[in-house]
């Protein structure tokens, strides 16, 4: 696919990130700064990292973490040229699994597993992978690798089994009264009686303990519990037979990997301090943060992995194209969004009208630009002779179940537009049918026209009738515009969405000359006929 960016000199480029404003630009150049501070070596590598929980199914929240994050690995790539950069995707599935996610096939079977680690809990879903927690890290990593991103990916439960946490758990044994005296201020009084930064994993039961810790022994990196049963018990801190509660856990993966960069959401604010001084406590130096704003469903509400009632990411490439989600990511990520079906169109064609504009633009608004950071700056040339919402429309009224049927309206409005010439409105058209038929179809609502509104619709149809088939869509407008204001309609926002409500099922939708223009003037007609005649136009 051809590239949408024009030649520049690196000298050019830099300047230009130096003053951007855009949010990556301006979280990259906090790194930058942390570096200079620190008096980083050439051959440092900068790590970027971005944590998941998988205690249900990855959804699009989980994704646009990835996404934001590459997006200021890139920005601070520009700003550093040479310094090399690492992005590592650390899955927390050693976590026990507290509660039975809502969305899982059979609740029953995973009742015996509750508090194990999501790594000894059997898939629910498939028997493919060896366990709950290795089915949805496979689930994040098929879309991560699908969409092309350049990443690590890292398992709890791999490290601390492995001994690559072994250093960083002795030092919090080392270090355990100092941890005790960040985190206990923080707790109520019953839970300050029995915290402790280490959770032992019952030899017996193996599930992940909330018990007191009698004694921490400092010399062997041991300590002793009552489990389950009772029976004191001895472990060692290292090998994977404890695991850390997720604040310390925070704090301590930072230091013993040296992170530069993560952000997180809204939710982890407030314990940001905590997180930090943690892991000043164990040694480490915090990383730069980027605290965003949550994702909400339809009803307002936190979108959460186990309740399942977000978009998943499977569902949003159903309907669109992966550079759409992408977009939505990088827009106002410190403001809470809904997250929901309704959202899609308008991403969709966000996104083309952000491509299109891009030739046009110089390199200070082009670093603005999102589809630069979508892309890594480098955008495609893509022409989109059709938006996304009109293509809906023509769905809509055509009742096109297969995109033969919309190429045979588009191929006619524009000249010398095929499904080989454009691909990319190809793929669109596919997208277009299966939107409409999942959400737009099921909510339409049609309507007779009011009195007034047959009457205008009658001398709609005989102003079409006077038009030349190959009229532009600026005039078809007009002539709509000019029906509507000779009938009495002061608010012509009125006059269109009766046309929408009458003819397609809905409040709104894209110009209207524009419809006409792609579905023909000559099925415009015969569409307003059938409604003056009383057809019901939701059956095609």
């Amino acid at each position: 696919m051809p590239s949408n960016t024009p030649a520049i000199n690196d000298a050019e480029l830099l300047e230009a990130a130096r003053v951007s404003k855009a949010w990556p630009f301006e979280e990259a150049r906090k790194i930058v700064e942390r570096l200079e501070k620190e008096g980083a070596s050439a051959d440092r590598v900068v790590l970027f990292e971005t944590g998941y929980g998988p205690s249900g199914l990855p959804h699009i929240g989980t994704f646009g973490e990835v996404a934001r994050t590459t997006m200021v690995r890139h920005a601070f790539e520009i700003l550093a040229p040479g310094v090399k950069t690492r992005l590592l995707c650390f899955s927390d599935d050693m976590d026990g699994m507290r509660k039975i996610p809502d969305n899982v096939p059979d609740r029953a079977f995973l009742e015996p597993y509750l508090h194990m680690p999501l790594t000894r809990v059997p898939d629910p879903f498939t028997n493919e992978y060896p366990s709950f927690g290795d089915h949805n890290n496979a689930m994040l990593r098929r879309f991560l690798d699908t969409f092309g991103f350049d990443y690590e990916f890292a398992s709890a439960t791999e490290y601390y089994k492995s001994g690559r946490f072994d250093a960083i758990l002795r030092r919090v044994a080392e270090r355990y009264d100092a941890i005790m005296d960040i985190m206990l201020p923080t707790l109520g009084e019953e839970r300050r009686a029995t915290y402790s930064p280490f959770l032992p994993i019952s030899p017996k039961t193996g599930r992940v303990l909330y018990v007191p810790i009698k004694k921490v022994n400092v010399a062997d990196a041991t300590i002793v519990f009552d489990d389950e049963d009772g029976e004191e018990t001895t472990l060692p801190v290292t090998g994977g037979h404890v695991k850390l509660q997720w604040k310390p856990d925070f704090g301590a993966r930072w230091a013993a990997l040296g992170v530069d960069f993560e952000m997180f959401g809204k939710d982890h604010g407030p314990n940001m301090g905590i997180y930090d001084r943690i892991c000043e406590a164990l040694g480490g130096r915090p990383p730069q943060h980027f605290v965003y704003e949550l994702f909400l469903d339809e009803k307002g509400e936190k979108i959460s992995k186990s309740r399942g009632n977000g978009l998943t990411i499977d569902e949003w490439l159903t309907y669109a194209p992966t550079e759409s989600l992408a977009l939505y990511m990088f827009q106002r990520p410190r403001q809470a969004k809904k997250l929901y079906f309704d959202v899609i169109p308008r991403a969709v064609d966000e996104y083309y009208q952000h491509l299109a504009a891009y030739p046009r633009q110089d390199w200070k608004e082009r670093l603005g630009n999102p589809v630069w950071h979508i892309h890594s700056g480098n955008p495609p040339a893509i022409e989109l002779p059709v938006s996304f919402a009109l293509l809906l429309n023509l769905v809509s009224a055509s009742h096109a179940h297969d995109k033969g049927v919309l190429w045979g309206f588009i191929s006619r409005h524009v000249s010398g537009v095929t499904p080989e010439t454009h691909p990319e409105l190809d793929r669109l058209a596919g997208y277009a049918i299966n939107y409409f038929h999942a959400f737009v179809r099921p909510s339409k609502t049609y309507r007779a026209p009011s009195e007034v509104e047959r009457i205008a619709f009658a001398d709609l149809v005989d102003a079409l009738e006077k038009a030349d088939p190959q009229t532009s869509a600026e005039e078809l407008q007009n002539i709509v515009y000019a029906v509507g204001k000779a009938h009495g309609f002061e608010n012509l926002r009125d006059w269109f969405k009766a046309l929408y409500e009458v003819l397609l099922g809905e409040a709104q939708g894209p110009r209207f000359g524009s419809f006409i223009a792609l579905y023909g003037v000559k099925e415009t007609v015969g569409l307003i006929r059938r409604a003056l005649a009383g057809e019901d136009l939701s059956k095609g």
